[in-house]
C-alpha cells in the first residue's frame, strides 16, 4: 500500500542518519578501475555501500579497491569483460551469493573508439556496441531476479551528453549512448511497479582518459580545454567525483520518485 511504501521510505531516512546514504546495501560498480567508475565506487563505498569493483582492467581495478579498504570501507575487486554475457551473469550471481543481495547496478565501463565513419571498421563498431550497449543490457537482465526477490534496486546507467547530441567522429559512440537512454525508459516503465528503478547520466566533457583519444582528433587536449567554453558553457570540464556524486543521488531513496529519468550533468552543454 502507498501508507505502507511512505513508512519505508521515512524509516530508510532514519537509518541512514545513523550512517551512509547507501548503508548496508550492496553495489556492482563496472569500469571501476578508473575515471566516473572509480569515483563512483569510492562515493558509494564512503557512503555505506559494499561495492563490488568491476574491470576489464585487474590491475586498475586492484587499485580501486586498495583505495577504499585503506579508507576503511568495504569492497573487492573482479576482473571482466562486460562483452561476455556468461561473465556479466557470473559476476552479479556471485555477488548476490557472498553478500546476499544485489541492491545498486552501475552500469559505467564503456569505450569511445572516435573515427571518421566511412573509414571506421567493424570491430570498432562491434567492440563499441558489444561493451557500451550489451554489456549493459547483460548485467541488467542477470541483475533484476535478484533486485524482484527483495522488490527494490536502482540500475544506474551512464549514458552521455551524445546519446542526445552528437560531435565529429562520434558516430557509433553517439548511437551507442543514445540506445542506452532509450533502454533505460524501457526499463524503468517494465518494471515501475516492483520497486526498481532505472536512470541514466548524461556527463559532458569530464576530465577522464575515456575522452583522450576525441581530442585528439580535435587538435589535442590543451586545444581542447582552451577552447571548452565554446561548447560547455560552465568553461571547464567536468570532475569524476562531480558525475559520481549524481550516481550517489540516483543509487539512493533520495532519487525515490525517479525511474526513467535522463539525467544531464554536461556544464550547460545541451542548455545551448
Amino acid at each position: 500500500s502507498c501508507d505502507r511504501a511512505v513508512f519505508f521510505l521515512l524509516k530508510r531516512d532514519i537509518d541512514m542518519s545513523k550512517g551512509g546514504r547507501v548503508q548496508n546495501l550492496v553495489a556492482i560498480v563496472t569500469g571501476a578501475g578508473s575515471g566516473i567508475g572509480q569515483a563512483s565506487a569510492n562515493r558509494l563505498a564512503e557512503e555505506g555501500a559494499t561495492v563490488v569493483c568491476a574491470d576489464i582492467n585487474g590491475e586498475s581495478v586492484n587499485a580501486t579497491v586498495k583505495q577504499i579498504v585503506d579508507a576503511g570501507f568495504k569492497a573487492e575487486g573482479r576482473s571482466i569483460d562486460i562483452a561476455d554475457s556468461q561473465a556479466c551473469t557470473d559476476l552479479v550471481d556471485s555477488t548476490a551469493t557472498k553478500f546476499g543481495s544485489v541492491d545498486i547496478l552501475v552500469n559505467n565501463a564503456g569505450v569511445n573508439l572516435p573515427g571518421v565513419f566511412h573509414e571506421v571498421t567493424n570491430e570498432t563498431i562491434d567492440r563499441t556496441l558489444n561493451v557500451n550497449v550489451k554489456g549493459a543490457m547483460f548485467l541488467t537482465r542477470a541483475a533484476l531476479p535478484h533486485m524482484l526477490k527483495k522488490q527494490r534496486g536502482s540500475i544506474v546507467n551512464m549514458s552521455s551528453v551524445n546519446g542526445l547530441v552528437s560531435e565529429p567522429y562520434l558516430s557509433v559512440y553517439s548511437a551507442s549512448k543514445g540506445a542506452i537512454v532509450m533502454f533505460t525508459r524501457g526499463i524503468a516503465l517494465d518494471y515501475a511497479k516492483t520497486g526498481i528503478r532505472c536512470n541514466a547520466i548524461c556527463p559532458g566533457w569530464v576530465d577522464t582518459p575515456i575522452n583522450h583519444a576525441h581530442a585528439k582528433m580535435l587538435g589535442g587536449l590543451d586545444h581542447v580545454y582552451k577552447t571548452i567554453d565554446s561548447f560547455q558553457p560552465i568553461g571547464r570540464p567536468g570532475t569524476s567525483r562531480e558525475i559520481a556524486n549524481v550516481v550517489l543521488f540516483l543509487a539512493s531513496d533520495e532519487s525515490s520518485f525517479m525511474t526513467g529519468s535522463i539525467v544531464s550533468a554536461d556544464g550547460g552543454m545541451t542548455a545551448q
